[in-house]
């Protein structure tokens, strides 16, 4: 038996399923469907004979369509009356019986004619028996088979003949569209069927009918105006066959043509490509064929700075900073005043950003439970402020146009909903970014250490100077002899002690306090770093990658066209 030229055809089919499967939300639903069936069809037709060539002959009421086909088939078969319609119902004419049982099932078709031979009443002397028989002689060793269709007016009133032929028009492998002189320009035929159908070229016949009711003169130009109007139906170069079912006159032109496509026995796969092109068409309707421009390191920057502004950082930083400054106060302030500096909260504190990190408690240690995982922690931020909140969508959606720029609009649309769909949890995984960042705040600077030292030394100096004075003062009140306390350039040690070290103290707090504002500075510049890499890593997760991820979807979608349609 023989098998379809499953290459190409496989190829095409595939793309075609994994265009529609890429488009699915995305393009039209109309051509979602279209390709669902037109994969669907060839799934079942390719199931079926292969051997077969199915050919339709299709027509309006007056056409002459079913005393043509009884011509072509050199049998009665079908009735043909003054009254319309006179066709109801499918009539098949088969050569080759051998698996077209299945195939005339799947077509619908239960008025069958067997006429090879073997059934009842037909003999092999028929003009088609000696056609094929010739052509197989000299062509192939096993004869394939041959099914001609004579099917209902397709300008019926009656909706189910024009259903049947809406169906059959698209399951036959070759159609052959019978028209007459006097309705060869219908609208009807030529709106509903021929263009639509333009891609099947490759498979379709027209034959011009009742050409006996012309002048021989006039065959010529009606023939000619009906290729004119086939031209702009996109069916330039479908071959039309001036035919008479009266007379005989152009039958076996169009047999030999019809035997000849059934000889090749491709018609079925060409079909199924045509349909396979026609629905890719139909997928692609509305793209434009543009490239998006893609997530570019600029748009991403500017989406990452609107973010970063979005969700507080400023804040954040700022708390860091003046962090900072407490705490450096703390360690490089005269001891004596370092109590007034404990009054006030720390800023990170009030943020809830100070947990692990927190001097008292070592720095980079584990978090002591489940209430200091910043992976569990909700900062104390304050809620986004309406203008944050339209800075951060607007951010999003420009966003999402620069990058969509280029698409076609149902592609631009699915790329800006790629860059919201996680618009709902963004805010909360920007404050888990915040609060899972280590800020540095708990880790002071080495040089604190030594300027601590020095201000309890000068501290010392100084409560040792008082004592010393104070001892001295006592024993004097008391009448008691002491030795004079010793003096360097004629100023005793204990006082230059007291006022040394209380200078030095508040000189040495009064130089730190630029150094600490400076490295508040400092820290401040490495925590908004960290903070926005933070917020850069959520924006990538969330709304860069899909939005990516829907461009290169756009892209295999365009592929998968191409590969389905034939085209590079």
């Amino acid at each position: 038996m023989t098998t379809f030229d499953s290459g190409p055809l496989d190829r095409k089919l595939t793309a075609l399923e994994t265009a529609a499967r890429l488009g699915e939300g995305r393009v039209s639903e109309e051509g979602l469907a279209s390709a669902g069936q037109v994969v669907e069809r060839a799934r079942e037709r390719r199931r079926l004979s292969a051997d077969h060539t199915v050919v339709g002959f299709f027509g309006a009421t007056g056409s002459g369509k079913s005393s043509l086909f009884n011509a072509v088939t050199g049998h009665p078969l079908a009735r043909a009356a003054a009254t319309r319609p006179t066709t109801s119902e499918p009539l098949a004419a088969v050569w080759g019986a051998d698996g077209s049982e299945a195939l005339l099932d799947w077509l619908e078709v239960s008025h069958r004619h067997q006429l090879d031979g073997r059934a009842a009443g037909t003999e092999p002397s028929g003009p088609w028996s000696r056609l094929l028989g010739q052509r197989w002689s000299r062509k192939n060793d096993q004869p394939g088979g041959l099914i001609l269709l004579d099917l209902p007016d397709f300008d019926s009133i009656a909706v189910r003949h024009r259903e049947i032929v809406t169906r059959l028009a698209g399951q036959v492998d070759v159609l052959v569209w019978v028209v007459d002189p006097q309705k060869y320009a219908d609208a009807a035929l030529h709106r509903e069927f021929l263009e639509p159908l333009a891609a099947h070229r490759g498979v379709t016949l027209v034959v011009l009918n009742q050409v006996d009711r012309l002048a021989e003169a006039d065959v010529g130009a009606v023939t000619a105006s009906l290729k004119g109007i086939l031209a702009q139906d996109g069916l330039a170069r479908v071959p039309v066959y001036p035919a008479s079912a009266t007379t005989g006159a152009g039958v076996e032109p169009l047999r030999s043509a019809i035997a000849e496509v059934a000889e090749r026995r491709s018609a079925a796969s060409e079909r199924l490509l045509s349909d396979v092109r026609t629905a890719a068409k139909a997928l692609g309707a509305g793209d434009a064929g543009g490239v998006p421009a893609g997530v570019g390191k600029a748009d991403e920057a500017r989406l990452v700075d609107a973010l970063t502004e979005a969700a507080g950082v400023t804040t954040v930083v700022r708390a860091v900073q003046r962090s900072y400054r407490m705490e450096g106060g703390r360690r490089t302030g005269w001891p004596v005043v370092r109590w007034a500096t404990r009054l006030r909260q720390d800023p990170l504190r009030r943020l809830g950003l100070r947990r692990g990190d927190d001097p008292q408690r070592g720095t980079n240690r584990a978090p002591a439970s489940a209430a200091d995982d910043p992976r569990l922690h909700r900062s104390s931020l304050p809620e986004r402020s309406p203008a944050q909140q339209a800075q951060a969508d607007g951010a999003i959606r420009a966003f999402a146009e620069v990058t969509g720029a280029g698409a076609p609009d149902a592609w631009r649309s699915a790329i800006r909903r790629a860059a919201r769909s996680h618009a709902d949890t963004l805010p909360d995984e920007l404050d888990q970014a915040i609060t899972s960042t280590d800020l540095g705040a708990g880790k002071g600077s080495w040089w604190w250490h030594v300027v601590n030292a020095l201000q309890w030394t000068a501290l010392v100096a100084a409560v040792a100077g008082l004592a010393w004075l104070g001892v001295l003062a006592l024993a004097g009140y008391f009448q008691f002899e002491m030795p004079p306390a010793p003096a360097v350039e004629g100023f005793p040690i204990p006082t230059l002690l007291v006022f040394g070290g209380l200078a030095f103290g508040l000189l040495l707090a009064l130089l730190m306090a630029p150094l600490v504002r400076l490295g508040a500075r400092n820290r401040a510049r490495r925590a908004r770093r960290r903070l926005r890499a933070a917020v850069s890593r959520v924006a990538r997760d969330r709304i860069a990658e899909p939005v990516t991820a829907e461009i290169e979807r756009y892209g295999a979608f365009r592929e998968a066209l191409a590969a389905a349609s034939g085209r590079h």
